[in-house]
């Protein structure tokens, strides 16, 4: 069995960031919905479509910030637990663009400088070390549980499907934060921590409408 080359993770990362920006996300798990495709009000539906395209970039963030930690990671444990979370969240992509289809509604049409972003953020806690790395990670998944927490309280109790969409997603999160926190994460200070919500407020806010 052959070495591997330098230049493969760098490669394989260059791949997966094209695929993320450019080509239809594809699921290694199924739908995690049963319930029929009801109809919705005309607002409801617009409503539940721009809290779906929110999720949906954010997934596309979240692809960014793991293959940019990834790229960085220092043992190839830590990219491998970065890159096992990137492809949960994969999944994610790919729900989120089927229920955007379902709603007739579209993705954000940012999605690339979401990617470049967080790319660049991710890549930045990367160099700091894989313990911050890590701690970025459990810290982006605490974030993004009570961000889905406020959007199953927001979309339309009629939208089961969009509902067990979310729901399925918030569970994988949270076994990322604590996959992250059991390899060693630390804790990042406040005001990392203030910033990291602030970021996430401007791409969601946007997201909305865009």
């Amino acid at each position: 069995m052959s070495a591997e080359h330098p230049l493969d993770p760098l490669l394989s990362i260059i791949d997966r960031s094209l695929r993320a920006v450019f080509a239809p996300a594809s699921a290694r798990r199924p739908l995690p919905s049963t319930a029929p495709d009801m109809p919705l009000p005309d607002a409801e539906r617009q409503r539940a479509a721009a809290l779906m395209r929110v999720n949906h970039a954010g997934e596309v963030a979240a692809q960014a910030l793991y293959h940019g930690q990834a790229l960085a990671a220092r043992t190839v444990g830590t990219r491998e637990l970065l890159l096992a979370a990137a492809q949960e969240e994969t999944d994610h992509l790919a729900w989120c663009e089927a229920r955007l289809a379902e709603l007739h509604s579209h993705p954000s049409r940012l999605n690339p400088l979401w990617y470049a972003g967080s790319f660049a953020i991710g890549a930045a806690a990367g160099l700091l070390g894989d313990r911050t790395s890590l701690g970025f990670v459990s810290e982006t998944e605490n974030q993004v549980e009570r961000h889905l927490d406020s959007h199953l309280e927001r979309l339309p109790q009629d939208d089961r499907r969009s509902r067990e969409i979310v729901a399925a997603m918030r569970s994988d999160e949270n076994r990322h934060g604590a996959a992250a926190r059991s390899a060693g994460a630390e804790e990042l200070p406040s005001f990392a921590r203030a910033l990291m919500r602030q970021t996430a407020r401007v791409m969601t806010h946007t997201a909305y409408w865009i």
